[in-house]
């Protein structure tokens, strides 16, 4: 409970005091292309409860038909202008406090995957959902930059989709199978410290 109470109040704080910054990011986003100022993703929560989980858009409007995984490389064709700027601040992110405000997320926690991933876990990886997904955690921590990364792998010749399955997601597993284990609220503000490091780098 006195989770969820942090969560609401820091994302309701957090939400009126970066309205102004919402307003003028979503004037950018519709003079840059053409297109909603959100993107609504599909996610699997806890519990596998399906939910859509708030960004600014960053990708064309006809992004879905023009083919490609769900992991994004930051040289992917699909990308704008305006997306490249938000992504490399990871503004893109900003309108997951709607989602935390809401109670879809939490401010720690596994990060949400799509449910082409979420098939893919064992039994033991299922444990994953028994916890709110969170804007961050150890492994966000681990590859803070994980479109950078998919990029480089597309410039030297690998499949970006291919690169994460072998080399990410393994790794970025382990570490949420870590955090359900072992979650605290002193492993969240840990984390929350962590992750204002590798931001502010």
């Amino acid at each position: 409970m006195a989770k969820r109470a942090f969560d609401f109040v820091v994302s309701l704080v957090g939400l009126i005091i970066l309205t102004p910054l919402f307003l003028f990011l979503a004037i950018l986003i519709k003079l840059d292309s053409r297109g909603p100022v959100f993107y609504k993703a599909s996610r699997v929560g806890q519990g596998g409860r399906t939910f859509g989980m708030y960004k600014f858009r960053t990708m064309r409007d006809d992004a879905d038909q023009m083919g490609g995984g769900p992991s994004c490389a930051d040289n992917d064709c699909r990308i704008t202008r305006m997306g490249t700027f938000l992504r490399r601040f990871k503004l893109n992110e900003l309108p997951q406090l709607i989602n935390v405000l809401k109670g879809d997320m939490s401010f720690v926690g596994p990060r949400p995957e799509v449910q082409l991933y979420v098939d893919m876990f064992t039994e033991e990886e299922k444990s994953i959902l028994s916890v709110r997904p969170g804007i961050t955690d150890w492994a966000c921590i681990w590859n803070s930059d994980e479109g950078k990364v998919l990029a480089e792998a597309s410039r030297n010749g690998q499949d970006p989709e291919q690169y994460y399955m072998e080399n990410l997601r393994p790794k970025k597993i382990a570490l949420q199978l870590d955090y359900v284990r072992n979650h605290s609220f002193w492993v969240d503000l840990k984390i929350l410290l962590k992750t204002a490091v590798v931001f502010f780098k």
